[in-house]
């Protein structure tokens, strides 16, 4: 069950992770310039997939905590998607 949860929230977070590097806010802009000069052009989905795998890996483990902590990662997310997108002008 709890791999199942991450899991939904994983694919929940790189939804929105891309839907807010597809948008043309120019602080988004601006990290996805700094992730590509260290981690090319697709460095911000490769932290992801890692912080995904590891949630899930602790999941599988039987850890509640890897649950709640990645829910807690899930909601800022949604908080900052939210943010970005209500001021879009």
């Amino acid at each position: 069950m709890y791999v199942f949860i991450i899991f939904v929230c994983g694919v929940g977070n790189f939804a929105m992770h891309k839907a807010m590097m597809e948008s043309n806010h120019p602080m988004i802009t601006e990290a996805r310039g700094s992730f590509s000069k260290f981690l090319g052009p697709y460095g911000s989905y490769i932290l992801e997939f890692f912080m995904l795998a590891a949630a899930l890996i602790f999941a599988n483990m039987g850890m509640l905590s890897a649950v709640f902590f990645y829910g807690i990662y899930t909601l800022a997310n949604g908080a900052g998607a939210y943010v970005l997108f209500s001021n879009k002008r």
